[in-house]
């Protein structure tokens, strides 16, 4: 977990907005994400192979496909059930030697996040390498208090990322916050099942989903309606302060 400088204390009664940042503070669905299934795919066929010939397609697809819905990450399954090495796996499938052109983002975005009541968390699933670098070029690290990365999402030394409660209540009780205060602001609505359950005020972000993406909707949906478990959809970040009073 990495702190930004500047960094000033807000009233305790403020809230606290936690911010996915693949598909809801930039375009991941655009260049980035269909790098990084070619990547899993490629590790993945390794490690399902035999040590001479890599795993044929139809097997990799159900495996990423399998473990990223029981478990929440496609590495988690590669880590319980083929003892791959999770840095290992996040360092190899996130390397992108072009990511700066790959990322497409709104303008505007830090003059949206000045504008929201309250300090802001950047919380995601991805690496804490590629995560500070898409933020670097989105031009936005001085307007997060906290860089949480899937690195640091660990209950009892096992990695435990989103969709987790174990994990959300322990990043509470770090952050020493109650769920009343904390607003979580996705694409991913199995995040924002957990978050919602555990009385946190939630945010679904959609303009950047594609159908059947695994990496955004995690479970397929027919439509975009909005799930009880959602408070507000919004097409866009940007699109929040005027709903702003429907999270509070």
């Amino acid at each position: 977990m990495a702190r930004t400088e500047n960094f000033v204390n807000i009233n305790s009664s403020s809230p606290v907005w936690l911010f996915d940042l693949d598909n809801t503070l930039h375009n991941a669905s655009h260049a980035i994400f269909p790098a990084l299934t070619a990547n899993m795919n490629r590790y993945i066929a390794e490690v399902l192979g035999d040590g001479v010939t890599p795993a044929g397609m139809d097997a990799v697809n159900a495996a990423r496909t399998l473990y990223w819905r029981r478990y929440g990450a496609t590495m988690l399954g590669l880590v319980k059930h083929h003892g791959v090495s999770a840095e290992h796996f996040l360092r190899t499938t996130h390397e992108m030697a072009d990511l700066a052109s790959m990322v497409r983002a709104e303008r505007g975005l830090g003059k949206l996040l000045r504008s929201l009541p309250g300090r802001k968390i950047l919380f995601t699933n991805a690496p804490h390498r590629y995560s500070a670098a898409v933020l670097r070029h989105l031009g936005l690290q001085r307007h997060f208090s906290h860089h949480i990365a899937v690195e640091a999402m660990k209950v009892h030394r096992r990695m435990r990322p989103k969709p987790s409660k174990l994990m959300l209540r322990q990043l509470m009780r770090r952050q020493g916050l109650t769920a009343r205060r904390c607003i979580l602001v996705e694409d991913t609505l199995a995040n924002l099942r957990s978050a919602h359950a555990l009385g946190m005020r939630t945010a679904w972000v959609t303009q950047y989903l594609r159908r059947g993406d695994i990496h955004g909707l995690a479970h397929p949906l027919k439509t975009l309606n909005r799930p009880a478990y959602v408070d507000v959809k919004v097409k866009s970040v940007r699109l929040l302060p005027a709903r702003l009073h429907r999270l509070r």
